[in-house]
């Protein structure tokens, strides 16, 4: 029992752990999906889209249940999510279908994520310089799943010919997507900064 305990605490301590790999791999994932998001290789675009959401689900759950958050950690996760998030809407929004679907991806919308998440990075960045918590909040959890869910659905919608099915309403689904992630991107940006209005006013 107590030989566990002292592995589990050199464990968490070790900056490249098992989970901060993984997040290392998903900066690599996300250089190799904008490379074929640009070659117009969209199947490929999706799949390593979806393998870089789910090692963000692997490599948090980890370091949690097994103790393994480290500071690296904290600075990195969120780093690889906006990389990821920021540079593939980014890359969408210059494509002509995705701005040709009624109420679709346009590339203000990305300017409102982008600018949120840089928000939220640079409140996080000096609050905590103060030596105060600004954990993550659900608002800023629901975020990122509704982000990856509007992103999926826009690769998706562009790789839909390679697919046997013809699903004549997937424009709407896509506006949608787009729709309802850009107003919670909007209402988590909102909860950020009343959150940090108030640790401020604290001090």
């Amino acid at each position: 029992m107590t030989t566990g305990i002292r592995t589990t605490e050199r464990t968490s301590h070790t900056a490249f752990n098992f989970p901060n790999q993984l997040t290392a791999g998903r900066l690599v994932l996300s250089l190799v999906l904008f490379v074929f998001i640009v070659w117009q290789q969209y199947v490929w675009a999706l799949l390593f889209f979806i393998l870089a959401a789910t090692t963000d689900w692997i490599d948090g759950w980890y370091a949690r249940k097994y103790g393994q958050v480290t500071t690296l950690g904290r600075i990195l996760d969120p780093m690889a999510d906006k990389l990821i998030i920021c540079g593939t809407f980014i890359l969408l929004s210059a494509n002509p279908e995705m701005t040709a679907i009624p109420w679709g991806l346009r590339p203000w919308m990305v300017v409102v994520i982008v600018a949120r998440e840089l928000l939220v990075t640079t409140l996080r960045s000096f609050i905590e310089r103060q030596g105060m918590d600004f954990s993550a909040r659900a608002s800023g959890k629901v975020k990122m799943v509704l982000q990856c869910i509007a992103a999926g659905v826009c690769l998706f919608y562009l790789a839909r010919n390679a697919f046997p099915i013809v699903i004549p309403w997937l424009g709407w689904v896509v506006a949608a997507a787009v729709w309802i992630a850009l107003l919670v991107t909007v209402y988590s940006g909102v909860v950020y900064v009343a959150a940090a209005v108030r640790l401020l006013r604290s001090q």
